[in-house]
């Protein structure tokens, strides 16, 4: 059996054993025969289907208005997280921190599961953190063929009957600890998610050996691993009898180490980076602009808030379903004759909100002076045009700074218009000293411009970070870095985004010093693909 899919299934029998203990399962797969067998699986566990843009009353549930208002009566209408134990979140990728944090409090409780069917087109797109540090499981079906889809058929009513009787290995806490110590999990909830697929495991084979821990190690921890932490030694015991001491503790360590190795080998390589660097991107083919609240308007509803009646648009269905519950009790004591009359007081007023996605603005800072024009410029131009490409690809409308001499110059406005933006490309002259302070502020106050506009500013520079030109025109090395220090300085206080991109031919350790004067991002163009360039861009 294909050993992808074989992890499948396995990971299927461990959620219907003990639904409750795992927290529910992240499934990362596109749509495929593949994922339609292993959703096959878990339909006896009848899961009830949810999508990202659920509201709070169809989750909770709440008062159902008109019911209430034809009885006269409160009448609640129960959500989905009451009627079902587990919940399955389609696409995944697109839930939003509100509703990943809702989820997450109902794991934590224990009140239900969830399964998390991830589409994710690539390694960055992925279901908040929040939500899937919560899920024991995880399983990655890319690359399934059809052959590959062999069926099996695990006892499952033997192996709920030898549940509660599985023993344990009595080390085996600590044994779970280090594992995940060493794979940078520190979450104890973790661990004790391993050792409830450890007891389902053992209760389908029978045993709870090494085989058994390295396949619970990899189904609970591969998604959670991070930079590896550091081991507390065993506390100091009485010396016995070395010789049979030290054998175990070395089979022990080496378990350890292979469980490991193995746990990193189950995620794809590039998801396990993604991971570990926390880049998380949603609504992949969109701009990543700061996320914008209003009252009313348009965008994606949010769910209402209270509010004066003048404070925006008023949401009626909020506002009846929160006077609704209180009707019984204005009746009596306002001696109101209809009883079908609706009694609305100031404080049931509710305001419709909404969220919309800001304009990103990705402004590109290039360095035309004589030294970057003789070490790589055709290279840098390669540069700017994967970046150009890739901001076009996400809707992101892009500008373009030139500096050489004692000036910056506008050479393009913001524009989406790519072709424009690489004709002025191809144009643009090299040589002169290097102003690096005045594409500096040049770059800072056309963020200041486009974020008055409500757009989302994002600074890109390309630099061999020579600056010899102070900004009031002076020729003198020193003078030029302290502006340009300052100019750095200044746009960490404005909170921009930066991404420093260092085009000499050997990375220079003052320029990496500014990025982080800038609270930006460090990347050599010697050490960094190209074509990697606009996926640190969208990171």
């Amino acid at each position: 059996m294909n050993p992808v899919w074989q992890r499948a299934c396995r990971a299927a029998a461990v959620l219907a054993l003990d639904p409750v203990g795992l927290g529910g399962l992240w499934l990362r797969a596109r749509p495929s025969p593949a994922r339609d067998a292993f959703l096959a699986r878990l339909a006896p566990l009848d899961p009830a289907r949810i999508h990202p843009d659920i509201s709070d009353a169809a989750l909770f549930g709440g008062p159902d208005l008109v019911a209430t208002l034809q009885a006269g009566r409160v009448v609640h209408r129960a959500g989905v997280a009451e009627r079902a134990r587990l919940l399955q979140l389609t696409m995944a990728e697109r839930a939003t921190p509100g509703l990943a944090a809702r989820l997450a409090g109902l794991i934590d409780r224990q009140d239900l599961e969830v399964l998390a069917v991830d589409e994710g087109a690539d390694a960055e797109e992925q279901p908040p953190r929040a939500l899937t540090s919560r899920l024991g499981l995880f399983v990655a079906l890319d690359g399934l063929a059809l052959a590959d889809l062999q069926a099996t058929s695990p006892d499952l009513e033997d192996a709920r009957g030898r549940l509660d009787q599985m023993a344990l290995p009595d080390d085996i806490d600590r044994t779970l600890a280090e594992i995940a110590l060493m794979l940078g999990v520190t979450s104890p909830a973790a661990a004790l998610r391993t050792r409830a697929a450890l007891r389902c495991l053992a209760a389908l084979d029978g045993e709870a050996g090494p085989a058994q821990i390295e396949e619970a190690a990899s189904l609970t921890l591969a998604h959670l691993a991070g930079p590896p932490m550091d081991v507390p030694e065993a506390p100091h015991e009485p010396e016995t009898s070395e010789a049979q001491d030290e054998e175990p503790a070395q089979r022990g360590e080496a378990m350890v180490e292979r469980v490991v190795e193995a746990t990193r080998v189950v995620l794809p390589p590039d998801l396990m980076t993604a991971l570990q660097l926390g880049r998380t991107r949603r609504h992949a083919g969109k701009g990543e602009g700061a996320k914008l609240r209003q009252m009313g308007g348009r965008g994606r509803p949010l769910p209402a808030r209270p509010g004066h009646p003048d404070g925006g648009r008023i949401d009626v269905i909020a506002t009846l379903r929160a006077a609704a519950p209180w009707q019984t009790i204005r009746h009596r004591s306002m001696g109101a004759r209809d009883q079908r009359r609706v009694i609305v007081l100031p404080e049931d007023i509710r305001l419709a909100r909404s969220e919309i996605s800001a304009e990103r603005l990705v402004i590109f800072a290039v360095d035309a002076s004589g030294s970057a024009a003789i070490a790589r410029m055709a290279e840098a131009k390669g540069a700017v045009e994967a970046l150009l490409s890739g901001a076009y690809a996400a809707r992101d409308s892009v500008a373009l700074i030139g500096f050489r001499g004692t000036e910056a110059e506008l050479i393009v406005p913001p524009t989406r218009s790519l072709t424009r933006a690489r004709r002025c490309l191809c144009g643009l002259p090299g040589g002169g000293a290097t102003p690096l302070a005045t594409g500096l502020e040049a770059a800072r106050a056309l963020a200041g411009q486009s974020e008055r506009r409500g757009a989302t500013p994002v600074i890109v520079l390309l630099t061999d970070g020579r600056a010899n030109m102070a900004l009031d025109g002076t020729a003198d090395r020193g003078r030029a870095a302290e502006d340009a220090t300052r100019s750095a300085t200044a746009l960490a206080g404005d909170a921009r985004q930066v991404i420093v991109v260092d085009t000499a031919i050997r990375p220079n350790r003052r320029l990496k010093e500014l990025a982080n004067q800038a609270g930006g991002r460090y990347l050599p163009l010697p050490r960094a693909d190209v074509g990697a360039l606009p996926e640190a861009l969208r990171a």
